[in-house]
């Protein structure tokens, strides 16, 4: 490494002439080989860098960002100042289009060879000749180039270099006079959660400046500061911690390696239709849907008044009747007091819903022996999307393809108030067409082609991925005994001698109830049975269960007949006499003797003879346990008493008539 006496000047240990730097270069390099030479294309001399002392050489190295080691010089990284001018250059920089940024990066070369002939000892002049020759540009464009460059580092020169419009003439922008406290307050005013319009806080500020003699700048300089603040300290502020998170891009999972059935998910929906439910209530009804996770189809819904255990449970009996459990079976759900009850999920360590109890019952869904897995909570709020089946209720979804069903038409209410329709409320669809439409709208959601989705692969629909992959999928069929665990239990009812009882499960408003029999329930003791029930086919049988939970047998309904019908009352008929048929019989196998061999049998009875009795009391006349008769006595009457008795009422009477106060 070589370097010319200009560049040591002032260097620590070297003097701060020209002159002096030379004559000290040479004492150094005197007697040293190759120590100088002439630098190519110039009349400088250069010196190698080790004829300099030790100080010396570390000083300018320093200066290059270099280091000295005993493995030779080390380069280290350029220091560079943030300063707002640099800034401002790069901010250019970003905002110049690539045409202009590859004619700034063109005019760096021959600036940097200029450079290197200015500090070789050419003049200004000479330099930019020269290097405008060799680079075939202009020596007036390069002396300016060079102008506008040497004023910053070399990593900055390409910015530097841009055309000056671009550069507005300015190297840096002069920040406008704000005083701390004013920006101070309209940041506070604006980022709130009530998000204000920058523009209104502006006029408030303006009017605070008034009050406290504060210096504010123009609208657009605060604009831009406030543009300056990070976003997401900006979105926070003002939007809160649910819109912060959706600035990270959406986390994708694959289903690939999942089987069919493997794992589900399951969410209610709010129906936006006007219904006429089964005990006259006007309502919006609320689904669960239960979905596959992997290939998206919907395989089972219930519908109820509102989101309740009961459809959870009842929609979910309905999937592992009709599809069986997989071997190893997840469950993704909300953590609402729904869907995480004790009945559902009890014994489930992170349920966070309700008090965990060592003590509590397995839930219905641990029994059967699937994995509950909840969504997240980000905020104090449920983080729906975790869910695929949220995207069956989103653009597109079941609101198109049952709320808006044409056989609906009239009962739709709109997603908010705000969007109603001009039809509203005109009319309220019955519970059974509804319960209809709902069927209808779930299997065109499955069944339709073309979904752009990891298995359908924007060619398949819900359906053809099920019926293509499930029969992979290794599950057990549920025993009738875990199908009846998740049935509805009826409070207890009294059962009558016959074996009949009867069920206010239709609608006790309407005053509606089924009756059912089963024969095994005659003569039951105690008289009450508890009855699991589907709510939707409460015409066929229903389950008995003794008060401590032990199953006792199934029911069947009796349903009314018309007046008239011969072979309803055929029917009855033959049952009557079938009964009788079976219980003679069943009286003749356990009745095996008649009342006359039981006669027979008995023993024949005479009349026992009295006892003697061998007790003999003992007989007194007289003596001191004999009652001494006391006998009726009448006092004479005393003439005389009775005088002395008269003449003292006299007397007082006489005393009483001179003196009233005696």
């Amino acid at each position: 490494m070589y370097v010319v006496a200009k560049e040591l000047i002032g260097v620590k240990g070297m003097p701060a002439t020209i002159k002096g730097v030379r004559q000290a270069l040479q004492r150094f390099s005197d007697g040293v080989p190759d120590a100088t030479h002439r630098r190519q294309g110039s009349k400088a001399v250069e010196y190698h860098i080790s004829v300099l002392p030790p100080e010396t050489r570390a000083a300018y190295l320093k200066q290059h960002n270099q280091l000295e080691t005993s493995h030779g010089l080390i380069a280290l990284p350029e220091k560079t100042q943030v300063t707002s001018e640099r800034a401002f250059l790069w901010q250019c920089w970003d905002r110049a289009s690539d045409e202009q940024r590859n004619r700034a990066i063109e005019r760096v070369n021959p600036v940097k060879l200029m450079d290197e002939l200015i500090d070789s000892g050419m003049k200004v002049r000479e330099a930019a000749k020269v290097a405008a020759d060799t680079m075939n540009e202009s020596p007036n464009s390069l002396r300016r180039w060079y102008g506008k460059a040497k004023k910053f580092s070399s990593v900055d020169w390409a910015p530097a270099l841009l055309d000056d419009r671009l550069l507005k003439h300015r190297s840096f922008i002069a920040r406008a006079e704000f005083d701390e406290e004013a920006w101070e307050f309209i940041k506070a005013d604006y980022l709130r959660n009530e998000c204000p319009v920058l523009f209104k806080c502006y006029e408030r500020l303006e009017k605070a400046a008034e009050a406290h003699d504060w210096v504010i700048p123009s609208y657009d300089t605060v604009r831009r500061r406030m543009e300056a603040i990070p976003l997401e300290v900006r979105v926070l502020a003002r939007e809160g911690e649910i819109a912060l998170t959706q600035l990270i891009p959406a986390q994708q999972r694959t289903v690939a390696s999942l089987a069919t059935l493997q794992w589900i998910n399951g969410d209610g929906y709010q129906h936006n239709v006007f219904v006429k439910w089964f005990n006259g209530e006007i309502v919006r009804p609320k689904t669960w849907f239960w979905q596959d996770v992997k290939t998206r189809r919907i395989i089972g819904w219930r519908c109820d008044m509102t989101e309740n255990m009961d459809s959870i449970r009842l929609s979910f009996m309905d999937v592992i009747k009709k599809y069986g459990i997989p071997e190893d079976f997840h469950i993704t759900i909300d953590n609402t007091r729904a869907a995480a009850n004790k009945w559902l999920t009890g014994g489930v360590k992170n349920r966070y819903r309700f008090k965990v109890r060592e003590d509590d019952p397995k839930g219905l869904f641990v029994v059967i022996g699937g994995n509950i897995h909840w969504t997240s909570v980000v905020a104090g709020k449920g983080w729906g999307q975790a869910k695929p089946v949220e995207r069956a209720f989103g653009v597109g979804g079941m609101e198109e393809y049952i709320d808006k069903h044409p056989a609906l038409a009239g009962a739709y209410t709109g997603p908010n108030p705000l969007a109603k329709p001009e039809n509203y409320a005109s009319r309220a669809v019955d519970a059974e067409l509804f319960l209809q439409t709902i069927a209808e709208g779930v299997a065109m959601f499955n069944a339709r082609v073309g979904r752009d989705t990891e298995m359908c692969e924007g060619r398949y629909s819900f359906d053809q991925v099920f019926e293509r992959d499930f029969p992979n999928t290794i599950v057990r069929k549920p025993a009738e005994e875990q199908l009846r665990m998740f049935l509805l239990p009826a409070e207890a009812v009294t059962v009558k001698f016959n074996g009949e009882f009867s069920l206010h499960a239709g609608g006790s408003l309407l005053n509606q109830k089924n009756r059912y029999h089963n024969a095994a329930l005659m003569g039951i003791s105690p008289r009450k049975v508890v009855v699991r029930f589907d709510p939707q086919n409460l015409h066929g049988d229903v389950y008995c269960y003794t008060l401590d939970g032990r199953f006792l047998c199934a029911a069947s309904c009796i349903e009314k007949v018309g007046f008239g019908d011969t072979q309803a009352a055929r029917e009855h008929g033959l049952a009557k006499k079938q009964l009788r048929k079976a219980t003679k019989a069943l009286v003749k196998a356990t009745i095996k003797k008649d009342a006359l061999e039981v006669s027979e049998l008995m023993p024949r009875l005479t009349e026992p003879e009295p006892p003697e009795s061998r007790v003999v009391g003992i007989f007194r006349p007289v003596g001191n346990t004999v009652i001494v008769q006391q006998p009726d006595t009448e006092d004479d009457y005393d003439e005389e008493m009775e005088r002395n008795f008269q003449k003292g009422l006299q007397r007082l009477a006489a005393r009483q008539e001179t003196d009233p106060l005696a």
